[in-house]
């Protein structure tokens, strides 16, 4: 027969396994990988904008759901080893843009995968239609190349006198060859004469600036895309240097300094994919969630930044604006 003091001890050690027991029964929260290829310093916001869709779908980090960031700063050979590290930590479903969509597609994961894109995703070879995705990939289209001709339209009214535009564009692809063509074509309609300049670094984009001013643009519009969105903040900078009006594709150029800015909101197309990351944490498939696109552009219009290169803004322009910054 046991002594008193062993079945005390018995005790004590069953109780002291029992919490051990019910840690180990708790459920593995969920990890969502967060993949972008540029650089995360000035992207927080969208991360905040996915986090916000995360909310509204029912998951909050750090309580129910885990999220893995990797930013490839501008290296797009770094995107495979980064979607391999997400997958091998069994990552529920991958969050990525354009460029980690096609290096997901390439790779053949099986992993659900969520994009934001400004590009056709259909042309893109990313799913099969718009409506019925197919496969493990969907996301949210928030139209920007397409605007190209739009954005030189509006740069025209601005600066009516322009005959000589600059037109910065990013890395070459897809998405960067259909808007230069579309702004090209445009520009021919209205008789202007359009320089094309290819950056990939900062560096680059300092040479494009300095050969708009030299002979010089009477305006510039920069092109959409991943990288130009990222360095946003030098762009602006670069403009406001060369004292040269410029048009942009997302609000958020104009918010820091950027004359004038016409788009969707990729905001809202981030919050939106968060929604979606939801949704197949829950157990939705990607082939059953049609690709959702943006409707909503926005014009805004920086008046700071035109009383300082001495633009007169057209009644008819401040009256289409959506928002005005004073």
């Amino acid at each position: 027969m046991k002594s008193r003091r062993e079945f005390i001890t018995l005790l004590g050690g069953g109780a002291a396994a029992w919490p051990l027991a019910a840690r180990a029964q708790q459920p593995v929260m969920p990890i969502v990988g967060f993949l972008r290829n540029t650089p995360s310093v000035p992207s927080e916001y969208v991360v905040a904008a996915f986090r916000r869709g995360l909310n509204e779908a029912g998951f909050v980090e750090g309580r129910n759901v885990a999220i893995e960031q990797r930013w490839a700063e501008g290296q797009n050979d770094r995107l495979p080893a980064l979607l391999a590290d997400l997958i091998s930590r069994k990552a529920a479903v991958i969050v990525t843009n354009t460029s980690g969509a096609l290096t997901a597609k390439a790779a053949g994961t099986a992993t659900p995968i969520v994009f934001a894109t400004g590009s056709d995703p259909v042309r893109d070879g990313l799913v099969a239609s718009l409506n019925r995705p197919g496969g493990n990939f969907t996301g949210v289209v928030f139209i920007a190349s397409e605007l190209g001709t739009k954005r030189l339209e509006l740069l025209r009214q601005l600066a009516p006198k322009a005959t000589t535009v600059g037109m910065l564009v990013g890395p070459s692809g897809t998405e960067t060859e259909v808007e230069r063509a579309d702004v090209a074509k445009a520009a021919q309609t209205l008789g202007l004469q359009l320089v094309v300049a290819h950056a990939t670094s900062r560096p680059e984009m300092e040479a494009a600036f300095a050969g708009f001013a030299q002979p010089p643009a009477d305006a510039v519009l920069v092109g959409t895309g991943a990288l130009t969105n990222s360095h946003r903040a030098f762009i602006v900078a670069l403009a406001a240097r060369y004292s040269i009006p410029t048009i942009y594709s997302l609000r958020e150029y104009a918010s820091i300094g950027g004359l004038m800015s016409y788009g969707t909101s990729i905001t809202e197309a981030y919050q939106q994919v968060g929604i979606y990351a939801g949704r197949i944490l829950k157990g939705e498939r990607p082939a059953d969630l049609p690709i959702m696109q943006s409707t909503k552009f926005e014009l805004v219009l920086n008046l700071k930044t035109a009383k300082a290169l001495a633009l007169d803004v057209p009644d008819k322009l401040l009256a289409l604006a959506d928002e005005v910054i004073e």
